[in-house]
């Protein structure tokens, strides 16, 4: 008899038993399943669904932090070339005011040189001169010394005339 049930098995033609029990334990399970399989299941999937959402908001936070950032550097790195700027305008401005006061006192400083070589020329020059007066002077009273002394040795009238004066140069 066993071998006529199974013999008269056919899938497309169930019995009504089998539906029956099929649903019986389909409802069974399916009411298990509620119980103690679903409500995990939507909890973990709420659960799931509210951290995605806190995930994606605070994304969306560190975007807009990003954002807030990413604004604040450009600010500073804007405010860095403007000083940066400022920073070479200031130095260029001290080099040409340090090279403009190298020149002026470079200036001064020749100028001071020139006059002090002109100066001391000039004194260098006095100096030649008072010497070569000098010295003409003395040659002069040399040629004249010796002129007189010449025409004095062969005059005796020149001889008389210095003999006086030598007189009266010893009287006074």
């Amino acid at each position: 008899m066993d071998f006529i049930f199974l013999a008269d098995f056919n899938v497309i033609k169930p019995n009504i038993g089998l539906i029956f029990w099929t649903t019986v334990i389909f409802g069974i399970f399916w009411f298990m399943m509620s119980k103690y399989a679903f409500k995990p299941i939507a909890k973990a999937l709420s659960d799931r669904e509210a951290f995605i959402k806190d995930s994606l908001e605070e994304a969306n936070n560190a975007r807009e932090e990003m954002a807030k950032l990413k604004s604040q550097n450009e600010e500073i790195l804007a405010q860095a070339r403007v000083e940066q700027a400022k920073i070479l305008k200031e130095a260029k401005e001290a080099k040409d005011t340090i090279i403009k006061d190298a020149k002026v006192k470079a200036k001064e400083e020749a100028n001071k040189i020139v006059t002090s070589a002109r100066q001391e020329i000039d004194n260098q020059k006095m100096a030649a001169m008072l010497e070569v007066k000098n010295k003409a002077g003395l040659m002069a009273l040399e040629i004249a010394e010796k002129v007189i002394r010449k025409e004095l040795v062969g005059n005796s009238e020149q001889e008389s005339f210095a003999n006086s004066l030598v007189n009266e140069i010893k009287l006074n």
